[in-house]
């Protein structure tokens, strides 16, 4: 096994187990009404993080010319979570201890992607904005609107 698939496989690890403790603390609503509430959706954007870096994993396991682009938009995504939480922009559904794991893998997406570790294709300017604003947008749709 070469080194994309262990690290894709480790990311898509992390993300599966995150993902589980995520989706369990999400508390349900006692109404009808409650679905459609911002305390109830914002309650998935950890979930949304979890799914960015499950997909970033995947292709990275499977050498896909996505991967760079998905690392960066997860990155991006999780480093704008810590960000804007520290900063009081906004709050934040992540516990301390998934904030240091998505730092960690950010950090290493952004290497991989930028640096086109494993020449999967390098990642183009373009492709660094667009990776940039989805990440914005979805950190705005699920802690502000």
């Amino acid at each position: 096994m070469n080194t994309p698939k262990i690290l894709g496989f480790t990311l898509l690890a992390i993300s599966l187990v995150f993902g589980v403790i995520f989706y369990e603390n999400i508390q349900k609503p006692i109404d009808f009404q409650g679905y459609f509430q911002k305390s109830y959706y914002s309650q998935f954007g950890p979930i949304a993080i979890c799914v960015e870096l499950f997909i970033a994993g995947y292709y990275l396991f499977q050498r896909s010319k996505k991967a760079n682009f998905a690392m960066a938009l997860f990155g991006f995504t999780a480093i704008l979570d810590i960000l804007f939480h520290i900063t009081g922009l906004l709050s934040s559904g992540v516990p301390v201890y998934g904030m240091i794991t998505f730092v960690i893998c950010a950090a290493l997406g952004f290497y991989i992607s930028f640096s086109n570790a494993f020449d999967l294709g390098k990642i183009t300017l373009k492709g660094t904005l667009v990776s940039f604003i989805m990440g914005n947008a979805v950190e705005l749709f699920f802690n502000f609107y």
